[in-house]
C-alpha cells in the first residue's frame, strides 16, 4: 500500500502505453479523445471470488485475495459499461484503436 502515487500509476497505465505504441486519441482526458475511464474508490475493499468472476473463462489467479480499492465504473468511448458490480446492458460503442506509428 502506498507504494505507488495516483499520477505515476495513471502515467503507467494510460498515457505510457498510449504515446509507447502512438496510438490516436487515447490515453488522456482531453477534448476530442475517447473516453475511455475507470473510476476507483480508494477507500473499497475488493474480495476475489470465484461468484463475483466477470470473465468467460470463470476463473482468476488472485480468487481468495482482497484489493485494497474497487472500481465503481468503467466507461469504454464515454459509455457506461460495467457500474456497481455488473456489466451494462448496453453494449458500449466501440471505435477501433488506430496506430500512427508505423
Amino acid at each position: 500500500e502506498g507504494v505507488f502515487t495516483k499520477e505515476l500509476v495513471v502515467e503507467k497505465m494510460a498515457h505510457r502505453p498510449a504515446d509507447l505504441f502512438a496510438i490516436e486519441k487515447r490515453g488522456y482526458l482531453r477534448e476530442g479523445y475517447y473516453a475511455d475511464l475507470v473510476l476507483i474508490d480508494p477507500e473499497g475493499k475488493t474480495p476475489v471470488k470465484t461468484e463475483s468472476i466477470i470473465s468467460l473463462c470463470g476463473w482468476s489467479p488472485f480468487e481468495g485475495h482482497t484489493f485494497g480499492h474497487r472500481v465503481e465504473a468503467t466507461y469504454i468511448n464515454g459509455d457506461c459499461a460495467y457500474r456497481a458490480g455488473a456489466l451494462s446492458e448496453v453494449r458500449p460503442s466501440v471505435a477501433p484503436l488506430l496506430y500512427s506509428r508505423p
